[in-house]
């Protein structure tokens, strides 16, 4: 049973960090609908597992890890569609509207669509600036194995990445 103050701080934290859950709506989901209907199954997944996250851990790093593990699993259980441009990495690289996005985004959004569940996470958590140690947690890979699959991502980009077709 939650006490008061459990709920009292898990809407100060989900309030915090609300925009790890719609990055990776928008990372894992098309349209609008399907990334409003994850972004619950996150926050749904979140509260019923909010007794179990330890409060001497990073709260966003436990935030991350719960909102993969759920959007992986949809991805999983439904047939999967490309993602757009305007949704693919969020509204943060998109054009702004009325301009052509940078066709370099168009490439970048291209090979991410190619990419399996767990090298997506990985290079959205990696272009988000997320170090190594904290990528490894929420992905539950080593420090060293996060660090070498990003080598081998950032490999995978320089050479497929001028071959990919603007989108």
């Amino acid at each position: 049973m939650f006490k008061a103050e459990d709920h009292a701080e898990f809407l100060g934290l989900i309030g915090s960090h609300q925009g790890i859950i719609l990055k990776i709506a928008h990372s894992y989901q098309d349209n609008a609908a399907d990334r409003e209907d994850l972004a619950q199954e996150i926050l749904a997944q979140l509260w019923s597992s909010f007794p179990r996250y330890q409060r001497d851990r990073p709260f966003s790093t436990w935030m991350y890890r719960v909102a993969l593990n759920v959007a992986i699993s949809r991805l999983r259980q439904t047939k999967p569609r490309p993602i757009s441009l305007d949704s693919a990495l969020g509204e943060s690289i998109a054009a702004p509207t009325g301009k052509d996005p940078d066709p370099r985004v168009s490439k970048l959004v291209c090979f991410i669509q190619a990419l399996d569940p767990l090298n997506r996470a990985l290079l959205v958590l990696y272009l988000e600036d997320r170090p190594y140690r904290e990528i490894a947690e929420i992905l539950g890979i080593t420090e060293t194995n996060a660090a070498t699959k990003v080598g081998r991502l950032k490999q995978r980009i320089r050479e497929e990445l001028p071959t990919c077709p603007p989108s």
